[in-house]
């Protein structure tokens, strides 16, 4: 199991109530979910990823469970991991995906690498 397919659920069953259209695809070891193409979270081990912007990241990191993501020794602001300690209740997990959805309509998309 590269990732937690019961913390993978809970943020499908968050989306379907939402009524929040979003794209799941492998990457990064786990899986994102695209929400207007663009990378809004993603399960990655036993934490999830949200990308939640610079605004919010200073704050966020206060809270339990979060810390700063990096996979390449230099952590990217505006992204977090959370940790499952930070995720117990469904409102813990619903206040990371909101956060997320919050930033998805002015975050850049990634542009595509040509081959």
């Amino acid at each position: 199991m590269a990732y937690n397919e019961q913390l993978e659920q809970r943020v499908r069953q968050f989306f379907v109530r939402k009524r929040v259209k979003a794209e799941a695809k492998r990457m990064m070891g786990g899986l994102c979910f695209m929400v207007n193409r663009k990378m809004c979270v993603g399960v990655e081990k036993d934490r999830l990823m949200a990308r939640i912007g610079p605004d919010a990241y200073d704050d966020a990191l206060t809270r339990k469970g979060c810390c700063p993501m990096d996979f390449t020794g230099r952590p990217m602001r505006g992204f977090v991991f959370v940790g499952l300690e930070g995720l117990e209740s469904e409102k813990d997990l619903a206040f990371w995906l909101e956060l997320a959805l919050a930033y998805n309509p002015v975050a850049k998309k990634t542009s595509k690498k040509s081959r």
